[in-house]
């Protein structure tokens, strides 16, 4: 049902069944379209484009005809919003994404609820995938995007911009790094992470300077270190570069071959196994995840990535840490890694950044910079000003220590409930995490569990591991009557489901 803030919906008659009543998606009201637009209405309705696209009809008239059509017929009960967008995906969209024929279409979202074309809410204990850190519709937020829309979106990378460089001064000034390198997306920043590192090896190395040794290497067919390590049920993306460090070999090989120079994908907490593989000599660097999301909610152990700093500085290796999920803020710290004590060489960073747009960061130390040289590695869109005043906001908010302090005891309380409500109950196995990056490790697959919670009760959870794992990762702006709906839920389905 249409939820209370929700107008009512207008009431036609059906053409094909004259008897029958349609219920129309209303028409949002003129101070709605001015909260949410720069113009005014009038304005916008006078437009000498919009009358053009309408034919010469008052664009309007035309615009109240468009959303007549958006019907619920009570037979079908679903809106052909719902409807149109299912067929253009299904006719349109790449089918890459498994996505139900019947999967609900969300329309907009405030807080940490979504809203789908039916006019349902749901809780969304999902996120976005770990991105929406500052729920829906931040109002904030918001009006950092409005703002900055209305000033200036794009110029490249060619030009200086301010936002961009105070993003940059703020990431270096909370953590390790002396530099960033910005991108789109968290994949991106990994394919970053592994040119920096390789090129960072051959200077290392002296590898072009030595030309006797260079000789030498070429006539036994060897180079400069080019191998990585990754670890057994991590994720760092599905480009080329990433694919090849991340483990699930469906993804990897309907792609063979991937990157030259291998990765060497070790267990994780297998120090002598990471001692083995880098005292070769030709490993360039070592990729973790200090808490893995994908690979199922599996925090690292401090020990194990203190050895693997340890390893790194004797062998000559970079470790490169992969926060694109656990970091900035998602784990109760503003970096993940800050809780174990264990600086890395590089950072790479991305989903929650810009609270929804697209960005990801490379952070690094002055030492791993220093290998880099102007067009060594570049990107049009990346660090733009209109991504960079959202990540801004994002930074600004997430990295105050009562919102960070706040993060910790609502995981905390989080898992502490989900234990206390689960016990018992056949098939659960452990509740496990860090901050809001939880997960519920099953006997049996997790998807039947996300099932139910959605269309029982209305919300919103994804998997992870083997499919064998119920991923919780809502906004960080999560309240505890939410954490308690969320809780009911996902008992009553690991009951239903059992």
């Amino acid at each position: 049902s249409p939820s209370p803030e929700m107008p009512p919906a207008l009431q036609l008659t059906s053409a094909r069944s004259p008897h029958k009543k349609m219920s129309v998606a209303p028409f949002p009201s003129m101070s709605s379209m001015q909260r949410h637009s720069s113009i005014s209405h009038q304005r916008y309705y006078h437009q000498p484009s919009l009358q053009k696209v309408c034919g010469g009809r008052n664009p309007r008239a035309a615009v109240v005809g468009a959303c007549s059509a958006l019907a619920i017929d009570e037979a079908e009960g679903v809106t052909s919003t719902t409807k149109q967008s299912q067929d253009d995906e299904a006719q349109y969209v790449l089918q890459t994404y498994g996505r139900a024929r019947n999967d609900v279409v969300f329309v907009r979202g405030e807080g940490c609820h979504l809203v789908d074309a039916e006019g349902r809410r749901y809780l969304d204990m999902a996120a976005g995938i770990a991105v929406n850190v500052l729920g829906h519709s931040d109002p904030g937020w918001v009006k950092s995007v409005r703002d900055q829309a209305g000033e200036l979106c794009h110029v490249s990378n060619l030009y200086h911009t301010p936002q961009q460089a105070t993003l940059a001064r703020k990431l270096c000034e909370s953590s390790f790094a002396d530099r960033v390198f910005f991108c789109n997306s968290g994949a991106e920043a990994n394919e970053g992470a592994i040119k920096f590192a390789r090129k960072y090896a051959r200077l290392r190395t002296n590898f072009d300077a030595n030309w006797e040794q260079g000789l030498l290497d070429k006539i036994l067919r060897r180079g400069p270190p080019t191998k990585f390590v990754s670890f057994e049920r991590s994720f760092h993306g599905r480009t080329m570069g990433a694919l090849q460090l991340t483990y699930k070999k469906q993804y990897k090989t309907p792609f063979a071959p991937l990157m030259a120079g291998g990765t060497e994908s070790l267990p994780f907490g297998d120090l002598d196994a990471v001692a083995r593989t880098l005292r070769s000599g030709n490993v360039a660097g070592v990729f973790v995840e200090p808490v893995q999301g994908e690979g199922g909610v599996l925090a690292s152990d401090a020990a194990f990535l203190k050895g693997l700093r340890e390893l790194c500085d004797e062998t000559g290796a970079l470790l490169i840490f992969d926060e694109v999920q656990c970091g900035l803020g998602r784990c109760g710290a503003l970096w993940a890694h800050q809780t174990y004590d264990v600086e890395p060489d590089i950072l790479t960073t991305a989903k929650p950044l810009a609270g929804g747009l697209p960005i990801g960061a490379v952070l690094m130390k002055q030492k791993v910079a220093d290998a880099m040289s102007a067009g060594d590695h570049g990107s049009t869109f990346a660090g733009g000003p209109l991504v960079c005043a959202a990540a801004n906001y994002v930074f600004d908010t997430v990295s105050a220590p009562a919102f960070l302090s706040e993060v910790q005891r609502k995981g905390d309380a989080l898992q502490t409930k989900l234990r206390a409500k689960l016990e018992g109950i056949p098939g659960v196995v452990e509740v496990r995490g860090r901050g809001l990056l939880v997960g519920v490790q099953l006997d049996r697959p997790a998807g039947p569990v996300c099932e139910s919670m959605r269309t029982e009760s209305n919300v919103l959870a994804i998997t992870a591991g083997a499919g064998d794992v119920l991923r919780l990762v809502p906004p960080l702006i999560i309240s505890d009557a939410e954490i308690d709906t969320a809780v009911d839920a996902v008992a009553k389905a690991v009951t239903a489901t059992a």
